[in-house]
């Protein structure tokens, strides 16, 4: 894991379509010394309003890195067609997390319209450090979350929370908020570092949603991730290798064999030696 800065920040971005309700949100986690915290504000998909909410809790802060859930590939143009990573969260995994929805459809071109444009806003009012990662999609450090995804891939038999569609991710963040999950990746990924607020005092979705957000930046800025996709169509970032559960990282692996390519990096390198629950077959694993 990269040696984090003393003190910093990164940013989340729950990508809303709703010109009308507040179903957008932000959230900014930033750390020094000894504490770790977050600011999140809501917002609708429309101007000025979302380009105002973005500036005022991104602007005039560096930030190591920013994750976006909604479809992102290099050049932020409309992807449109059924991607490498949406086939990598779902064959397999679906019965467990659920799926990726298709950046083919037309909810799927209209979300990616939308994630680019909150990322053309960050990138304008914060200073996005260089990436340094190694899935990079942009000179920044921008990169593509996907918040049910990432808490999924977190909880040990997640069928067993009979989570539904509609409240899957919320399902999920309970779960490893009132469990200890959460905190423990905060505090695994930010060490010595006292987490000044209660990720179980979030209740509504979109906020849930943004801290997760923010959440995957933080494993990036810290080098300690999977990525799921390829270099044309984009990646998705899940949590490091060894928060992974056993049975989520197995079906993982079965997909990314199947794929042409390097459709699962592991990084840093060597973090997929670090196996959680006896998982021995890292054939088709790419390691950076």
């Amino acid at each position: 894991m990269r040696l984090m800065q003393p003190c910093g920040s990164v940013i989340g971005v729950d990508v809303g379509c709703s010109p009308t309700r507040r179903s957008s949100a932000i959230c900014r986690l930033d750390w020094s010394g000894d504490t770790i915290s977050w600011e999140i504000a809501r917002f609708r998909a429309a101007e000025p309003e979302r380009e105002g909410i973005i500036a005022q809790i991104a602007g005039g802060h560096r930030v190591v890195a920013a994750a976006f859930d909604g479809p992102l590939r290099r050049g932020f143009d409309i992807i449109g067609r059924y991607r490498t990573a949406e086939r990598m969260l779902t064959r397999r995994l679906q019965p467990l997390i659920g799926k990726p929805g298709q950046s083919s459809a037309p909810v799927g071109k209209l979300l990616n319209l939308h994630a680019n444009e909150c990322v053309r806003h960050v990138l304008h009012h914060a200073d996005v450090e260089a990436a340094r990662h190694g899935v990079p999609i942009d000179p920044r450090a921008v990169v593509e979350a996907f918040p049910s995804a990432f808490l999924g891939m977190m909880v040990d038999d997640p069928v067993r929370l009979a989570a539904r569609r509609g409240d899957r991710s919320d399902t999920f963040f309970h779960h490893l908020a009132i469990g200890g999950g959460l905190r423990g990746l905060v505090e695994y990924l930010l060490p010595g570092r006292r987490l000044v607020m209660d990720p179980a005092g979030l209740v509504n979705h979109d906020d849930r949603a943004a801290l997760v957000c923010a959440l995957t930046a933080l494993c990036v800025a810290a080098d300690d991730f999977v990525a799921v996709g390829d270099a044309d169509d984009g990646w998705i970032i899940l949590p490091p290798r060894r928060i992974i559960q056993p049975a989520q990282w197995a079906l993982l692996s079965l997909n990314g064999r199947e794929e042409t390519g390097e459709a699962l990096r592991v990084f840093p390198a060597g973090a997929a030696a670090n196996r959680a629950g006896g998982d021995t077959d890292l054939e088709g694993i790419s390691t950076a």
